[in-house]
């Protein structure tokens, strides 16, 4: 640290200011403002940047009680916003069997048998995190790739189990599981939802999309039994692991896709509490039916010191590439004539959603639909088309179209026209892309799947994030992804949609706070805004693109406190 001691014996003459909780000097601060691109040092007091500049000029924001960094060269950016996350979903995956990295189902098999030993008979087990179509070798037997039930029934048999798909649009389970949620053979798929069955017309244990739910109210049913303090616990525990993953990774803000209303009170008695240690802008996720008498209560813009923001609501259009939910506007190629729901299927009814886009105009909430298949995002855009044109006198919404990962050529243009922001992840193109082609053809992939640059070049805003906890939280992995479209194998999916290193940067700062209405206070490092800093191992600008991956978080500031600090 220097002290202002250390600047008398040196003889430096410094213009007198009001001292600052804390510098930043010596490194190369990207403040991702075109007046002033980059910076040596920075100074932040009361949780805002006061100065930018030299590190001559920040000598006199130092007192005897200022917090100096040396950063000894390291690029300093605007802290990473995480666009679209699911903040307790990531939190409740640290406390479940974390299936992202097995290879195949025997795997799968084996971790649950490991659990049901451990486990209280009557007790579930909970994963999350599988891909079939990232297995080898594929399960055998199997009905269109996913499994059936028969060996992990076999090793849980006192134990209902509960594994959620990686995308969180499928999950799997086992007999017990089904019999608690009464589903057999004569149970019919539910609207928005399918129960895969085998040739015999027996469930194989995968339930897609809205089905998932027959399952989740055995859950629920069993929850509603345990003690309010457990459950209580478990919550704050969810909302701990979560931030401290978040810090842990650069994130200053994140942008929740969705909760329920007693979620969102939690998470705003905790930020009251200052106890979040992080950001949170959140959407609410429920029925119209209870929106509507709460969207006034629940708008709220900048509590806790900037720590909590609701004014965003979350709905579903369609489903997931990956367990062939997304809504096609042709059939999945990778299935037979007479397979049910070729193209994929609506979750929810458009007609409801449309009902929640009046809400959301009326009382002035930005709405954010998730939509991952062109017939999906075309679906979602005609809403919106529909109520700004009965609404002329809204503008600047700032309305989102969450994915936006397949869309069809003639729709492209249609974002920028509209003024609709597509929030999209870029580390799920290089997770998907194996399947990609296989799901949709050459053809499709190439004119519609994650074109970053098409859009962008039609004047559409582009925004980031890893849909976490679908895919690790870290920002600098899908900064790569971004930037390289790199596959495991070493392959390009489509380059020519790749993002410049200074575009994937602004999708992850200036990009994110703008599709917030929080360009005025975060997404770049200047006097009045947060003092939200990362600070990073690795110049993720400069170095060669094999070893961004490489580059650590060692400092991640929030309201100019560090909250996280990599050990030496």
């Amino acid at each position: 640290m220097i002290r202002s001691s250390l600047l008398v014996a040196l003889g430096v003459a410094v213009l007198q200011a009001q001292p600052a909780d804390l510098v930043l000097r010596n490194g190369k601060i990207v403040t991702m403002e075109s007046s002033v691109p980059e910076v040596q040092a920075l100074a932040a007091r009361g949780g805002k940047i006061v100065a930018v500049g030299t590190n001559q000029q920040m000598l006199a924001y130092i007192g005897s009680s200022t917090k100096v960094i040396d950063l000894s060269g390291r690029l300093a950016i605007p802290g990473f916003i995480e666009g679209h996350g699911h903040f307790t979903g990531l939190g409740a995956s640290k406390m479940s069997l974390n299936l992202r990295d097995v290879k195949n189902w025997d795997q799968i098999v084996a971790m649950v048998a490991a659990a049901a030993r451990e486990a209280k008979p009557g007790t579930w087990i909970i994963g999350r995190g599988w891909h079939q179509a990232k297995w080898d070798p594929p399960p055998s037997p199997n009905v269109q790739g996913f499994p059936l039930h028969d060996a992990l029934s076999k090793v849980s048999p006192n134990n209902p189990v509960w594994l959620t798909h990686a995308s969180g649009h499928a999950g799997f389970a086992n007999a017990e599981a089904m019999r608690l949620a009464g589903v057999d053979k004569n149970t019919p798929n539910p609207s928005g939802g399918e129960i895969l069955k085998d040739a015999q017309g027996n469930p194989t244990g995968l339930f897609n999309e809205q089905a998932q739910g027959l399952i989740g109210r055995a859950l629920t049913s069993y929850r509603e039994h345990l003690p309010l303090a457990e459950l209580a616990a478990e919550a704050r525990q969810q909302v701990d692991l979560a931030a401290r993953e978040c810090l842990s990774k650069g994130i200053t803000t994140f942008q929740d896709a969705g909760s329920p209303l007693p979620t969102v009170d939690l998470l705003k008695s905790l930020a009251e509490e200052h106890k979040l240690g992080l950001r949170l802008w959140v959407m609410l996720r429920t029925s119209n039916a209870i929106l509507a008498p709460n969207l006034r209560k629940y708008y709220t813009i900048g509590a806790a010191d900037d720590h909590f923001t609701v004014r965003a609501i979350k709905r579903m259009m369609d489903g997931a590439l990956g367990s062939r939910g997304a809504w096609m506007l042709e059939p999945y190629s990778d299935l037979p004539p007479g397979t049910p729901n070729r193209s994929g299927l609506a979750t929810q009814d458009p007609a409801d959603i449309r009902k929640t886009a009046e809400l959301a105009i009326a009382n002035g909430y930005q709405l954010c639909v998730h939509a991952i298949g062109d017939r999906a995002n075309r679906e979602v855009l005609n809403i919106y088309e529909a109520v700004f044109k009965e609404h002329p006198d809204k503008k600047a919404l700032r309305w989102r179209i969450e994915h936006a990962q397949h869309i069809d050529p003639a729709d492209i243009p249609r974002f920028a026209e509209l003024g609709v922001i597509a929030s999209m992840q870029g580390i799920h193109c290089t997770s998907d892309a194996p399947f990609v082609i296989l799901r949709l053809g050459p053809k499709r992939a190439e004119e519609g799947a994650y074109v970053w640059q098409s859009l962008m070049r039609s004047g559409a805003l582009v925004t980031n994030g890893t849909d976490t906890p679908v895919e690790d939280v870290d920002p600098i992995a899908c900064f790569y992804a971004s930037v390289s479209r790199k596959l495991k194998d070493g392959s390009v999916f489509f380059p020519e949609q790749r993002m410049s290193r200074e575009e994937a940067l602004r999708s992850y700062t200036v990009n994110n706070a703008y599709s917030a209405f929080e360009e005025s206070s975060k997404g770049s490092l200047a006097p009045g805004k947060l003092a939200d800093v990362t600070v990073l191992s690795k110049d993720i600008l400069t170095i060669p693109e094999d070893e961004i991956p490489k580059a650590q978080v060692d400092y991640t500031i929030v309201g100019g406190k560090v909250m996280y600090q990599r050990a030496p």
